[in-house]
């Protein structure tokens, strides 16, 4: 392991990786920053134009560290070809969740679109947490852009 290689603890809870018939989440090259979830429902699944259906994944992780997290992305392809994106646009695990993954997955175009099992439908990718103190005070130093809002820095 490198210095940026971390052990993440994963839990098969769904035979068929066991049994080889699907790979458990890797690195597709050697450059990927995210690896691929798969959708491992018992059969095909439509998920139906504007729903929402939720996806288990067959395995679940523990990160073990406070000083990590894991989020989930929708997969580029899916969203840009078939409309299929996440249905809470990016998920969040904490490092002390042990439970299985499961992915929501909203079809936001107008046709029905098939989850085949095992398909790669989400992408899970690590990263470092900054864990912020508080410190309460009665103003704040002032900045050029003080409390302007959305759009106050322009857009070119």
């Amino acid at each position: 392991m490198s210095q940026c290689d971390v052990e993440i603890e994963l839990k098969v809870l769904d035979e068929r990786f066991k049994q080889g018939l699907f790979p458990l989440p890797q690195y597709e090259s050697d450059m990927a920053a995210a690896v691929d979830l798969r959708a491992m429902f018992e059969q095909d699944t439509i998920v139906a134009p504007n729903s929402t259906i939720l996806v288990p994944t067959g395995i679940a992780i523990y990160i073990k560290n406070p000083y990590l997290c894991a989020t989930v992305l929708p997969r580029s392809g899916l969203g840009f070809k078939h409309g299929i994106v996440l249905g809470n646009l990016t998920g969040l695990i904490d490092a002390d969740y042990q439970g299985q993954l499961m992915v929501p997955l909203w079809n936001r175009s107008d046709e029905p679109f098939t989850i085949h099992v095992g398909d790669r439908i989400a992408q899970m990718m690590f990263l470092p947490i900054v864990r912020a103190t508080f410190k309460q005070v009665e103003e704040f130093e002032l900045t050029n852009r003080g409390t302007l809002g959305f759009g106050s820095t322009g857009h070119k």
